[in-house]
């Protein structure tokens, strides 16, 4: 119906110099609203950075949707939770986050719930388990946005030069070969141990979890202190740091390194990631892929479950154009789009179905089981993104100093950061 004839003639121009500050503006009717997404940068250069991935995303979407642009700004990992601050704290909020944590974002009471911002059938397609991870006291913010589990990676080549045969199921195992590889083949790193800024957490978790232990028990009470954690890391110190079976200071190496080194032949062995299936195949390692070795006597462990999160916030007022976004980004042509690029596994029921019947993903089923039994990191306690800074800051003195002291003060420093929190 056309109700422009109705407007008297009087109020016309009123009205009509009305809808022009309105667009000017990005107001509502005819305006153009700005998403304004930051995410992390999953790639290991230039050339395999995120940034096209979601420029395409973009593109597409706004061809769909001529009245929602998105201004995407992808980060490095290690930088992002400041980039995302910064803009909160000049009053330029993102209005999307992907990132690996939610629990801080909501306990500030910025994020819109998940059910406010993810369609029906969104909602119905993503996988159960990672649903409830997203929760904080009940409420789901996090939404997962890609998933993987961890195994040890061996670089076949390397082994058989030491005389190895098979890859280690145990930690005396693992140190054995080790030994053999800095004895028979110079130049390479038996060992590959990333206890810098961007792996800190997970590899922490990893070798705790091989230990007997973890960074917090099965209701989110931190134990980073507990025995079996300090004999841990005491003994990654004795026998794989000071025997110069690894680098000589974990923790000042990142992950990145560390697989580039073993896609360049120069490590013998470490824990990965779904994405180190691709670099290595890209630098031509012959490489081979087993469950992560426990520490003898240990009883069957499970790995290292992680999830990376979207989280929608609320300060721009945009929840039915972050909604329309969101229903685009998880179709299953997008998701399988980003998790075949980077090797890492879906999150939504369809994508994930696929990705693991599909004969050509074949690699990745090892990693799927990894899921079955995962342990997680507490994603639901605010006080974790403040606990897995400072890990990823200090754990790394564990293996080159006093392991007990070192992991105390991390523990002093968590409980004193969940009281605050939950106050």
């Amino acid at each position: 119906m056309n109700r422009r004839a109705q407007v008297p003639t009087r109020l016309l121009g009123t009205a009509l110099a009305g809808a022009l500050l309105l667009t000017g503006c990005g107001g509502q009717g005819d305006s153009t609203v700005t998403l304004k997404l930051v995410a992390a940068d999953y790639g290991e250069s230039a050339e395999t950075s995120s940034k096209p991935y979601w420029d395409d995303i973009a593109h597409r979407f706004e061809a769909a949707n001529p009245g929602i642009k998105v201004d995407v700004e992808v980060v490095g990992w290690t930088d992002i939770g400041k980039r995302v601050d910064d803009l909160i704290a000049a009053g330029t909020s993102p209005d999307l986050l992907q990132t690996g944590g939610f629990a801080d974002q909501a306990a500030a009471d910025r994020l819109y719930p998940a059910t406010d911002v993810l369609s029906l059938e969104t909602q119905a397609n993503m996988m159960d388990s990672f649903t409830h991870a997203g929760q904080m006291l009940g409420t789901q913010y996090g939404i997962p946005f890609v998933s993987s589990s961890r195994v040890l990676f061996y670089n076949k080549a390397v082994f058989q030069k030491a005389g190895i045969s098979q890859p280690p199921a145990t930690w005396s195992e693992l140190k054995q070969d080790a030994e053999k590889i800095k004895a028979k083949v110079p130049g390479v790193t038996p060992y590959g141990l990333p206890l810098g800024p961007e792996e800190a957490p997970a590899e922490s978790m990893l070798w705790t979890l091989s230990g007997g232990g973890s960074l917090s028990d099965d209701v989110g009470n931190y134990t980073i202190d507990s025995q079996q954690n300090q004999a841990t890391f005491s003994w990654l110190r004795t026998n794989l740091v000071d025997t110069r079976l690894t680098y000589a200071e974990p923790g000042k190496m990142n992950r990145t390194p560390v697989f580039t080194d073993f896609a360049a032949g120069k490590v013998g062995m470490l824990n990965g990631h779904p994405t180190l299936l691709r670099m290595a195949a890209a630098g031509k390692i012959d490489f081979g892929t087993a469950p992560i070795p426990k520490r003898d006597g240990v009883a069957k462990t499970g790995s290292l479950g992680v999830a990376d999160w979207m989280m929608a916030f609320k300060a721009n007022g945009h929840k039915n154009e972050i909604k329309k976004f969101l229903s685009f980004v998880y179709t299953k042509e997008n998701q399988l789009k980003f998790d075949e690029t980077y090797n890492l596994l879906p999150v939504t029921q369809d994508a994930f179905t696929q990705m693991t019947t599909d004969g050509k993903h074949d690699d990745l089923k090892q990693f799927a089981t990894g899921l079955t039994n995962a342990s997680f990191y507490p994603f639901g306690d605010p006080a974790w993104t403040d606990v897995s800074n400072r890990i990823k800051a200090g754990i790394g003195e564990a293996v080159t100093g006093d392991a007990k002291k070192v992991l105390e003060g991390l523990q002093g420093a968590a409980l004193k950061e969940a009281a605050r929190v939950r106050k």
